[in-house]
């Protein structure tokens, strides 16, 4: 018999160690996602996305990605990456360029304004994870936690289908 099988009601399901610890991470990461994306507007004037993005264009360097590489990273459709980097493009935080093997490609990358985004909002950022992430675990405990993540996360990201 399943392990499966000994759920038989909905309080049961409702009360399963499993469920409750799952909805728990997604309570917690949903309500930190609010609270650290509007430090994010209020201290810096981005939306935690935009954020998301110009770490990753950050961490890419000269030339810059694609919107397909910036859609797979992000999760979001390659039109919901175009709107967004329409956006940021707007606020003087990218620029889209020629790609130096395809120039019927765009690439994008960060402006001077862009890399100063990133390192005021990252600094800002740190304090916060600070406060809201670290400080209300055991400090014992909190190594521990952030590799859990890592591994959550990259399971969770092999597992997604890649855009074509």
């Amino acid at each position: 018999m399943s392990e499966h099988a000994g759920i038989k009601t909905a309080k049961e399901a409702a009360d399963h160690e499993l469920i409750l610890a799952f909805g728990r991470l997604q309570g917690a990461a949903n309500r930190l996602e609010y609270i650290l994306g509007r430090a994010l507007e209020e201290e810096c004037g981005i939306s935690h996305l935009m954020f998301e993005v110009l770490l990753i264009l950050g961490r890419a360097g000269v030339p810059g990605l694609s919107m397909r590489a910036i859609a797979q990273e992000q999760v979001l459709t390659t039109g919901g990456a175009t709107r967004l980097v329409d956006r940021m493009e707007a606020a003087g935080l990218v620029v889209r360029t020629e790609a130096p093997d395809d120039r019927r490609a765009k690439l994008v990358r960060l402006t001077p304004l862009g890399e100063e985004t990133t390192v005021r909002a990252s600094q800002a950022h740190v304090e916060n994870l600070k406060r809201y992430f670290l400080e209300p675990l055991p400090s014992e405990d909190r190594e521990r936690f952030a590799e859990d993540l890592r591994i959550l996360s990259h399971t969770a990201r092999d597992v997604l289908p890649r855009l074509p």
